[in-house]
């Protein structure tokens, strides 16, 4: 099949990234995955990523690189898309060691995704922020993916919706088209605070989804646990003039189904362990994967803190990931609070 576009670039080549870069491989002529890690690289070298992604075969078009000079020598033709696949934690640190090699491929037509799904715990910034301190002269350029999508899954071509959101038409029509397969398909929106907001917040929940099943209990709890944190996830929404109608799209109310019912969530896994009674550094000490919801959890408490945002459950996660204290306890205190009006979310 002959390909629309010829080369793409994808810094990050974590589980999504990759998977990603399976997906646009239907589209473009080549992939270039950008690694950091030695044995991440040699594994995409045999087709493979061996570390994130076992036994999941990759088209033949992905190349990796190790280094900015061998992204140079594979890049013979413009660059026509950059992805990032960077956790939103690192965004700021790697653009800063590597401004001038990733400023290289942009142009005035170039659409950069951002596949990040979490907040700064610092500057309480969203990823949008975070890109646009870098290229404030770009910001048209950039579009923000999200939405219910596990990696596994967009690799067995599971059929995949997600949401893509930015400030022009002309880019979110681009990237709508550069990642249109038979099995992923793109949503637009303008609305790109709502959308990684979605992306971001649901994190959180799900890591609750998993303490919640960790401590032995099921489908009603989780079930009220996810309505309920819709509702605090609406009060951030309005801190940051996020359309309450976002919160209930795919990158929203869809992520926050899949990533809290679904067993391929970190998130979710991350949650349980904490049941079991391990800590938080514990779990992240241990595996490689990033769990985005842990550091986001810092990031939305303090924000419910200078804005005097209404946020229990998220901020018993948080007593739980920073404070130690059990979750059991704390599931206990939250059904002590006196009950409000249930349409009063705001």
């Amino acid at each position: 099949m002959i390909k629309k576009y010829k080369t793409c670039l994808l810094i990050g080549a974590g589980a999504f990234g990759t998977s990603i870069a399976s997906v646009l491989a239907n589209n473009f002529q080549r992939v270039i995955l950008k690694v950091r890690s030695a044995d991440v690289y040699e594994g995409l070298k045999s087709g493979e990523n061996k570390i994130y992604l076992p036994g999941k075969k990759l088209p033949s078009n992905i190349t990796p690189a190790l280094t900015w000079e061998e992204v140079d020598q594979l890049a013979t033709s413009e660059v026509q898309l950059i992805v990032s696949g960077l956790p939103t934690t690192a965004i700021s640190g790697y653009l800063a060691d590597h401004y001038d090699h990733v400023a290289k491929y942009f142009n005035t037509t170039t659409p950069v995704v951002s596949l990040s799904k979490g907040i700064d715990p610092v500057t309480l910034e969203l990823s949008d922020d975070l890109f646009f301190n870098f290229f404030p002269e770009a910001v048209d350029q950039f579009v923000f993916l999200s939405g219910p999508s596990f990696a596994k899954e967009i690799l067995d071509q599971q059929i995949t919706l997600a949401s893509i959101a930015g400030r022009s038409k002309k880019m979110l029509e681009l990237v709508y088209d550069m990642f249109g397969t038979s099995y992923f398909k793109l949503f637009p929106s303008y609305d790109v605070k709502g959308v990684l907001l979605g992306g971001a917040l649901k994190n959180i929940l799900a890591i609750a989804g998993g303490i919640i099943r960790g401590l032995g209990f099921t489908n009603n709890t989780n079930a009220a646990m996810i309505t309920r944190g819709i509702g605090e996830m609406l009060r951030y929404g309005k801190i940051f003039n996020a359309r309450p109608e976002t919160f209930y799209g795919l990158s929203g109310m869809g992520d926050l189904i899949l990533t809290t019912t679904g067993d391929l969530s970190r998130n979710r896994q991350f949650g349980l362990e904490i049941a079991k009674g391990r800590s938080a550094q514990e779990i992240i000490d241990s595996q490689r994967t990033v769990v985005e919801g842990y550091k986001t959890t810092k990031a939305v408490h303090r924000l419910s803190e200078k804005y005097d945002i209404r946020a229990r459950i998220f901020n018993g996660v948080y007593s739980v990931l920073y404070e130690d204290r059990r979750p059991k306890e704390v599931l206990q205190e939250l059904m002590t609070v006196p009950s409000s009006f249930e349409i009063d979310l705001m």
